[in-house]
């Protein structure tokens, strides 16, 4: 643990060397607060850092990934992209090193967390806007059942077979600091209001989240969640974020490009860059969309399931859990083998379009790579974290295959290294067999 921290700090005072004084010691000062608990790939030690514990977001990068990332360039980049922006993580911390941001995120509810993190705000201001939102609560109410018309039917009691997610009271509460923020004027603060008020949601719940979806809480029957904790949980989420901005607010860079959308298309829209800093979602058949569900529907980011449908086929073609075309034509020698293999054991799976999913996801990340190409200047690095996946026996070997997708859009390779072993699906074994994988690759 120690050589860890000292290789962030080493690399943390190469790359701000530039910075001036002030900017300086604000970024090492964040940096030093790391904890190193866990795999740089993942964000299980950085849920008290500040910005980082807004939201605890499980599947990220810790901010010592990126710092280790940029470390590996030959010169500091003046700008990075990352065209699955998820809680942020490569965004702020580029901002830390005083690096230019730009991410993409289609989840509606991330991309709030993303710009909450990314933007200034006058403390002042701030508390002039929990003052109105505790002003508005307390003299108007909701009803759950028809905010939440089209939501799940467990998300408020009586659910559905006894089973339920938000004791009715609660829901009401929880939806009247909704209203409250929503009508707020300041759209920078109402979105980071949200994003606090969606850090309490699981918190409230009868569920917990983790990396296999959402199950209910052991004995959840017998939990009792009063209405006044709803509050109690926003105060002490805004009083984190209140120290973090008057803290850590004065950050090397404050500027940023957030762009909301789906990647496959909305990286048309970025500008030029040196750089490009991503994991994408593994080929392992999970919506991610599911882990959010709580607060897409209660925070009112869906209101339709026409709305939650149009969310789930803008994501990457990783999964099989929405009926979408899975059409594709990406081809290369280890892809084309991994096919056979695959077409040839799908009777044994447990859905019969999972090899047509592979392929489509790969060729999704082939039309992200080509959009990348006509963003980075030439010798500009790609570096993505990539993950295993494994069907029926077949081992789909992500790292090996996009690196040859990658050559015939015009990357070669620098780097192909294991960060750690994942564990694979009980089915599979759940052995830690699968490897998680940085590719490095630079523009020809």
């Amino acid at each position: 643990m120690n050589n860890l921290r000292e290789e962030l700090n080493t690399n943390v005072a190469a790359l701000t060397d530039r910075l001036g004084a002030t900017p300086r010691s604000i970024a090492r000062d964040w940096f030093a607060r790391h904890a190193f608990l866990g795999p740089a790939s993942t964000n299980q030690d950085t849920h008290d850092l500040p910005f980082q514990r807004w939201y605890r977001f499980k599947e990220a990068f810790a901010p010592r990934a990126v710092v280790d990332a940029f470390s590996k360039l030959e010169r500091i980049p003046r700008s990075c992209i990352d065209p699955f922006g998820g809680s942020g993580t490569t965004a702020l911390t580029a901002q830390f090193l005083g690096i230019r941001p730009t991410t993409v995120e289609v989840n509606p509810f991330l991309a709030d967390l993303i710009e909450a993190k990314l933007q200034s705000y006058d403390p002042q201001s701030l508390l002039a806007s929990y003052s109105q939102i505790l002003d508005f609560v307390s003299s108007n109410t909701t009803e759950p059942w028809a905010d939440l018309a089209s939501a799940p039917k467990t998300m408020v009691a009586p659910g559905v077979n006894g089973r339920w997610i938000y004791s009715a009271e609660v829901a009401e509460r929880i939806l009247a600091y909704r209203g409250a923020i929503e009508a707020l004027s300041n759209p920078a603060h109402a979105r980071l209001f949200r994003v606090l008020l969606g850090s309490t949601l699981v918190e409230l719940s009868n569920v917990i989240i983790s990396g296999k979806g959402r199950r209910y809480r052991s004995g959840w029957e017998r939990r009792i969640v009063h209405p006044t904790q709803v509050g109690r949980a926003l105060q002490a989420a805004f009083l984190n974020a209140l120290e973090d901005v008057v803290r850590f607010g004065d950050r090397p860079c404050r500027d940023y490009s957030l762009l909301r959308g789906d990647a496959r298309t909305a990286l048309c829209e970025a500008a030029e860059t040196d750089f490009a800093l991503f994991s994408p979602p593994y080929p392992n058949s999970f919506d991610y969309t599911d882990i959010y569900n709580i607060e897409l529907w209660m925070l009112g980011y869906l209101k339709t399931a026409d709305d939650n449908r149009r969310l789930r086929t803008a994501t990457l073609r990783s999964h099989v859990q929405v009926k979408r075309s899975f059409n594709a034509v990406a081809s290369s020698p280890v892809l084309d083998r991994t096919m056979a293999d695959l077409i040839a054991r799908r009777a044994e799976m447990w859905d019969k379009n999972i090899p047509d999913m592979v392929r489509a996801y790969f060729d999704d990340l082939v039309t992200i790579l080509t959009a990348l190409h006509g963003k980075i200047a030439t010798d500009g690095s790609v570096m993505m974290v990539v993950g295993d996946s494994r069907y029926a026996g077949v081992a789909i070997d992500v790292g090996r295959i996009l690196v040859e997708l990658a050559r015939d859009i015009g990357f070669d390779l620098v780097d192909l290294s294991s960060m750690r072993s994942m564990r694979s699906s009980a089915q599979q074994g759940g052995t830690y067999d699968l490897d998680e994988t940085l590719v490095h690759l630079i523009k020809r």
